[in-house]
């Protein structure tokens, strides 16, 4: 446990100065969370991961093993960042240019998911409860609930809070095959109706 005991950093994880880490987080083997970060409660970042200065993950944040995530990224509460994924900051990086002024804010919105390698390229804010399939790489901003595949990214149809595919009737209306709530799609945007 770290000095407050309010959250646990494995031995071989770094923790910067002037973080902020909420309660009951885990920080796994390897991982580095540089200075200025800020990481809510519940939040669980697995081995090998990077958080950069600056970067903000909301409450209950699920990263997985050998992620980087730069400085300009903000996450939501109960995004998942699925294993080798990574964020880029700058949309014509090169060595010999300092161009840390130029870094681009990504948002990933509530419930969202990122699947297992997929490049989100920055400056495309993924959308709440959306979900991005494995090795996808996101060149366009992502519609609330939307299912997307494939470099470059298309989506392919829409998906519920708890990520299963909607089938949506002449109606426009789809009902979540777990949960039963319902949604409806109205011009190519869909909305969780209250029951």
């Amino acid at each position: 446990m770290n000095n407050n005991e309010l959250y646990f950093a494995h031995d071989t994880a770094v923790v910067d100065a002037n973080c902020k880490i909420g309660n009951g987080t885990k920080i796994w083997h390897f991982s580095h969370i540089m200075s200025n970060s800020t990481i809510g409660d519940r939040c669980n970042i697995g081995q090998n991961v990077v958080v950069s200065p600056d970067v903000i993950l909301g409450t209950n944040v699920k990263v997985q093993n050998n992620v980087s995530i730069y400085t300009g990224v903000i996450c939501e509460d109960d995004v998942f960042l699925g294993p080798s994924m990574v964020f880029t900051n700058v949309i014509n990086p090169r060595s010999a240019v300092n161009r840390k002024n130029e870094y681009a804010e990504t948002i990933v919105k509530k419930g969202a998911s990122i699947g297992a390698n997929a490049t989100i390229i920055c400056g495309n804010n993924i959308g709440e409860y959306a979900l991005i399939g494995a090795g996808a790489v996101i060149t366009k901003e992502v519609k609330d609930f939307a299912l997307v595949v494939g470099n470059p990214a298309k989506q392919i149809g829409w998906v519920s809070e708890y990520g299963h595919r909607l089938e949506f009737d002449s109606t426009g209306n789809a009902i979540c095959p777990e949960t039963k709530d319902k949604y409806q799609l109205i011009n190519n945007q869909v909305q969780k109706i209250n029951s």
